[in-house]
């Protein structure tokens, strides 16, 4: 596969993020920029600079790993940025994420009634799952009730990513928008690196692209993270503030899938307001639904 572009972009992005304090070199006089130069990562990789450089333009192709760890030592890449950057030289080889064919279902596994009946297990907190490209294909009976404003009128499938930069309820439902949307594009950014075939992840880069100014910005940036855990702020219309944890978990049998759950500490407000929550989806009949990418 043809990702030059992207291994450029990305390395040329990562060391401009380094100064040379930072990699423990001098910065000396008369810099032009503020990261490191090519020179000084090759060095620090133990590579000649005109290997670093062909590495730049994108030529990643059969690059060995010794090498693929050096360059990320010399960057200071953290773990996300690592794998980042191995699923980038995998795509190149032309190798599937995990050396094997993803499998892809004939069903969508929100067909599948085990899948709904895991969910609903999770009858205290928010569950939802996900896959590659944002798209909500599944919801406990709280989650459906907790991300009303996300589903809105059920016309299509529920998008988190269309959600964030194109619904401006996205802005009252997220009161940290700005750090939500960073999130979002530098999940999808690696979900673009482990899976560059993804022809539906493509076209919601490409639709986002061109309807938000925003979300071209963060994009161009090349940052990458994992979801995994942690902490966020939520404002609901119907039941007002809201702090929630949240856990993610792979979905070994649909791999791309990801399951998210959302818990608030017990005895808090918020998870005195996720119960009235949970009360009026009861009594409002937004319960389970399938829903079909």
């Amino acid at each position: 596969m043809d990702n030059r572009a992207d291994v450029r972009e990305f390395l040329m992005s990562r060391r401009a993020r380094l100064t040379p304090e930072q990699a423990g070199l001098p910065a000396g006089a008369g810099r032009r920029v503020a990261g490191l130069r090519r020179s000084e990562v090759a060095m620090l990789a133990d590579v000649s600079v005109e290997y670093y450089s062909k590495l730049e333009r994108g030529a990643i192709a059969g690059v060995s790993a010794a090498v693929l760890e050096a360059v990320a030592r010399a960057l200071q890449l953290d773990d996300t940025e690592r794998a980042h950057l191995f699923d980038l030289a995998r795509a190149a080889d032309g190798i599937p994420v995990s050396g094997r064919p993803r499998r892809r279902s004939v069903k969508s596994p929100a067909a599948r009634p085990s899948l709904h009946w895991a969910l609903e297990a999770f009858s205290g907190g928010v569950a939802v799952v996900r896959n590659a490209q944002s798209d909500v294909i599944a919801f406990n009976a709280l989650g459906r009730a907790f991300y009303s404003p996300l589903i809105g009128d059920g016309g299509r499938t529920p998008n988190f990513a269309r959600f964030q930069f194109l619904d401006p309820a996205s802005r009252d439902f997220y009161p940290d928008w700005d750090l939500f949307a960073d999130m979002c594009v530098a999940v999808m950014r690696a979900e673009a690196g482990r899976d560059p075939h993804n022809r539906a992840l493509q076209d919601l880069v490409g639709e986002l692209s061109t309807q938000s100014e925003t979300f071209r910005t963060l994009w161009a940036a090349h940052n990458v993270r994992t979801h995994g855990a942690g902490t966020k702020r939520f404002r609901h219309p119907l039941v007002g503030d809201l702090t929630l944890a949240y856990e993610e978990f792979a979905i070994t049998a649909e791999p791309g899938h990801v399951l998210l759950v959302y818990t608030a500490e017990p005895g808090s407000p918020s998870a005195e307001r996720l119960q009235l929550l949970a009360s009026w989806g009861a009594e409002s009949g937004a319960g389970r639904e399938v829903v079909t990418p």
